[in-house]
């Protein structure tokens, strides 16, 4: 079973890397923003618990975002593999994927880290709100995120660079090239 972690902050490409190697590799894609917009757009009970902290740009409660990985997974018994896009977020996440993993015979197989710096970042994701109006991407809420992934989420980088599963990818440059590059790493996982 191949299961990736795609990692990087807001506006790195990962939403638009994950559906070229969902494609590719015939994977199930998990994530954790689609799931929570899912259950906000549905008004489901969970929704409108995390409505309102997605909405301050704070993370949703590892308890919450664990429970809902968990039922994604099983609903997906004949999966070839999962693309974890937007999770583990903290080191203690990190840690509840691969005890859950292990406890059904899988583990993560790597992790890709998309590099992109600050501004680079921020000139993406105006041009994202200006085309999807995500309230995640109003300015203020942004730089939270960002700051977020900066302060907290990029720890989880040592964490698996200690288990010999974290590569880096650049991920400033045409679309194309980047996925090339992707590509070479996960084909390495497979060799």
């Amino acid at each position: 079973m191949l299961n990736l972690v795609l990692f990087g902050p807001p506006g790195a490409g990962k939403g638009t890397q994950s559906e070229k190697l969902i494609s590719k590799y015939n994977l199930v894609h998990i994530s954790t923003g689609d799931i929570f917009r899912a259950h906000i757009k549905g008004q489901t009970e969970l929704g409108k618990q995390v409505s309102q902290i997605i909405a301050d740009g704070n993370l949703v409660p590892d308890s919450i975002t664990i429970a809902m990985l968990e039922e994604e997974i099983k609903q997906n018994p004949q999966a070839k593999g999962f693309i974890f896009d937007g999770f583990p977020r903290t080191v203690a996440q990190a840690e509840a994927l691969d005890k859950f993993l292990t406890d059904n015979n899988s583990a993560i197989t790597g992790v890709i880290a998309l590099d992109v710096n600050e501004e680079e970042l921020t000139q993406r994701i105006a041009k994202r709100q200006e085309i999807s109006g995500r309230a995640d991407d109003a300015a203020d809420k942004l730089k939270k995120r960002i700051e977020e992934y900066f302060g907290k989420t990029i720890h989880v980088l040592p964490y698996y660079e200690a288990q010999g599963k974290l590569s880096k990818v650049n991920g400033i440059g045409e679309i194309e090239t980047i996925f090339t590059e992707l590509s070479q790493v996960i084909d390495n996982y497979n060799a």
